[in-house]
């Protein structure tokens, strides 16, 4: 079982890196896998010599074939301009177009306010989702305020608990569910819906008769 990471951050240290770091964390408390991290920053280089020559460096060309063979992917990257950096999405338009089909991908995004928080979701996602890897529901952005948070702490968990169920089928039935609310509503005598629960002893009338009463009004 091999996990990879996928790291664009530019910097060292990297809040992009420690966010990595941490989904990784979470993955592994709940599953057992060999972790390959590529720095993106490390191949900016032969990144760009891949796309002016058509052939891939050594390095490059290891990470390339390390993100194919993975069983599951980690990628995070820094927000620029209200989206994925160039250089994270240079990188994956390198990726062969089928390498990654039905791949479990946990997403991450690091930012300077939470106002990019959707970013995952307008950005990110979309562009797995064409690659047709398995984008996991759960993806986890941390703007600076959030480090130290409770909540980031929660979401990292819930991702890399549900990374960890996609890898491993022993892992499904021993990683602990993930919090959250209560998913049955009550509903009334017809099956609607209702925020009464008829068990506590109120007459619900069916929406048809209240709205035949209006009509009659």
């Amino acid at each position: 079982m091999k996990l990879v990471v996928v790291s664009a951050g530019l910097s060292s240290p990297s809040s992009t890196r420690l966010l990595a770091d941490r989904l990784t964390a979470a993955t592994l408390d709940r599953v057992d896998a060999a972790t390959e991290v590529i720095e993106l920053r490390e191949l900016a280089t032969e990144i760009a010599q891949h796309f002016v020559t058509g052939f891939p460096p050594a390095r490059l060309a290891a990470a390339l074939d390390a993100v194919a063979a993975a069983d599951a992917l980690i990628a995070v990257t820094p927000v620029f301009a209200g989206s994925y950096s160039g250089l994270f999405k240079s990188f994956f338009d390198l990726i062969d177009k089928d390498a990654l089909t039905g791949k479990p991908v946990l997403l991450g995004a690091t930012g300077g306010t939470a106002r990019h928080s959707l970013v995952t979701e307008h950005a990110l996602r979309p562009l797995f989702t064409y690659l047709r890897a398995l984008v996991l529901p759960t993806a986890v952005y941390a703007a600076s305020e959030d480090w130290g948070e409770q909540g980031l702490a929660r979401r990292i968990t819930r991702a890399g608990t549900e990374l960890a169920r996609f890898m491993s089928p022993a892992a499904r039935d021993t990683a602990p569910a993930p919090d959250t609310a209560a998913a049955i509503a009550p509903r009334s005598p017809t099956g609607a819906i209702t925020s009464t629960d008829p068990a506590h002893g109120f007459t619900i009338v069916p929406f048809a008769q209240r709205l035949a009463a209006l009509q009659t009004a």
